[in-house]
């Protein structure tokens, strides 16, 4: 194989994240952004010895797995929704035996652990998301062309370019409201004549469009971001979207002026257009103030599951140790979400620590809301608030970006030796690079699960339990597969008889 031949094969599997997999006679394939059983065309890029890495050009046979019509109009162009012909079961399933698989190899390359048959964990399965379709709750559009100097348009970026930005006023990922929102906005930018910020010579105005909502309040924070190169009076924008028929409502309308280089969502300076800036979603009984740049969960519902997860996990502690309730630090803690529903269920005291100081505040306001004493919260990177955190605690919460732990701060976060570490991850790749360091501290993975938050693309949230081994601890036998997906559909069949 060399670079830029063209081939066509058969997709055996996709491996995590989203590289699917094509035994060649000539040798291994890698190649994204397609299906297991996709017959697909696709041009060399890379070559390393019998392994060579792709670009897809063209799906020349379906997959017996897509069984469903495209939902957007955008598809397959923007890329966003790679699974979306594919049925819900089918992507569980494949994005579950990705993650266990994952989290078996890193299990049995431990070689300072226990013998080879009982390095091994409980598998506690994958939780869909309660709506598979509709459950974005935040979302970022881009302004641009679709063709070089064509219309301006309002959407997501043409998958593989960073200039081509699709209309993509039809979002399956996206509750009806946004695309509404979306919809209105751009007709407005249209009317006014002025051009969208372009990356190639920092030249434009209109940049992005920021939408966050609430699922259970039904609240819409809207944010218009442009760069200062021009002086546009939004007072019109803001009653035509004042105007709309929404099935929720919208609480603040902002305007962000950005004048960074980068191609990212960011303020120099913010303007209230209308209402207020923060918005309110509820999760398991409590209540959270949500800003522009507060970090909080994707898909509201997902979220649920999540962190009952986690809070199970935290009871591990008391229910295997006849331990009274614990001290709690929640690392990277963003608007506080996971470290006030420990402090109320399960944790004497939860102390959250993040980076983002606006997150912080509005976590500050939230235990107030929700009437939590026992929960505090610092504002300062992870690496060095450890340093001044003196107290032991008995349990922590990480729950990094994306990259996973920084290496510095992985180390101070080991030298506590607490009892239990419940690691969440959006990026299991970061999570298993991270696990070696664990399990030389002395830790094992006791248990884990999958939750998918991200339907219809490649990513899944992970969640770890890790205990400190002791000598005389006994790994419990992972759940058997064929047996788990036999209980599962049994149970499935039982709530939806046919």
């Amino acid at each position: 194989m060399k670079k830029g031949e063209i081939y066509d094969g058969v997709i055996d599997h996709i491996d995590y994240p989203n590289r699917g997999i094509i035994c060649l006679d000539e040798g291994i394939v890698q190649v994204k952004n397609g299906i297991p059983g996709q017959k697909v065309r696709v041009q060399i890029q890379k070559k390393r010895s019998n392994k060579a890495e792709a670009r897809l050009l063209e799906v020349l046979e379906a997959s017996p797995l897509e069984t469903r019509k495209p939902v957007c109009s955008a598809f397959p162009a923007c890329g966003g929704c790679t699974y979306q012909t594919m049925d819900y079961e089918s992507q569980l399933r494949m994005k579950e035996e990705q993650i266990r698989s994952l989290l078996t190899d890193a299990v049995r390359q431990d070689q300072s652990a226990f013998p080879d048959d009982q390095r091994t964990f409980i598998w506690d399965g994958i939780l869909g998301s309660p709506e598979e379709f509709g459950y974005r709750n935040k979302m970022e559009f881009s302004f641009g062309n679709e063709v070089k100097d064509g219309p301006l348009t309002l959407g997501l970026h043409r998958k593989g370019s960073t200039y081509d930005v699709l209309e993509t006023g039809d979002c399956a990922l996206v509750h009806r409201d946004l695309d509404t929102v979306l919809a209105c906005v751009l007709s407005f930018c249209r009317e006014t004549g002025l051009p969208h910020f372009h990356k190639g010579n920092h030249q434009g105005y209109f940049r992005h469009l920021l939408v966050r909502c609430s699922a259970a309040m039904g609240e819409i924070l809207i944010h218009l971001v442009t760069s200062s190169q021009a002086d546009l009076d939004l007072t019109p924008l803001v009653q035509k979207l004042l105007a709309l028929k929404l099935e929720g409502r919208i609480v603040g309308i902002l305007h962000l002026i950005n004048d960074s280089l980068a191609d990212v969502v960011q303020s120099d300076r913010t303007e209230l257009l209308w209402g207020r800036d923060w918005f309110y979603e509820r999760l398991m009984g409590l209540t959270f103030k949500i800003t522009s740049f507060s970090f909080f969960q994707p898909n509201s519902l997902a979220a649920e599951l999540l962190y009952r997860r986690v809070l199970e996990y935290a009871n591990q502690y008391i229910i295997r140790d006849n331990k009274k309730a614990p001290l709690v630090y929640d690392l990277y803690s963003g608007t506080g979400t996971i470290t006030q529903l420990l402090a109320s269920s399960v944790a004497r005291e939860a102390v959250g620590v993040e980076l983002v100081e606006e997150a912080v505040e509005a976590a500050r306001e939230n235990t107030l809301l929700n009437n939590l004493s026992n929960c505090h919260f610092i504002a300062g990177d992870v690496l060095k608030i450890l340093d001044d955190l003196v107290e032991k605690p008995d349990i922590i919460v990480l729950d990094p970006p994306r990259d996973g732990i920084h290496p510095k701060a992985l180390p101070k976060i080991l030298s506590y030796q607490v009892d239990y570490i419940i690691y969440i991850s959006c990026k299991a790749s970061s999570l298993v690079r991270d696990l070696p360091a664990f399990f030389g501290a002395g830790y094992r993975l006791e248990r884990a699960c999958a939750v998918d938050q991200f339907c219809q693309t490649p990513h899944v949230e992970t969640v770890c339990l890790l205990g400190r081994r002791k000598p005389d601890d006994t790994i419990k036998v992972s759940v058997n597969m064929d047996d788990y997906y036999q209980i599962r559909d049994a149970e499935e069949a039982e709530k939806n008889p046919s």
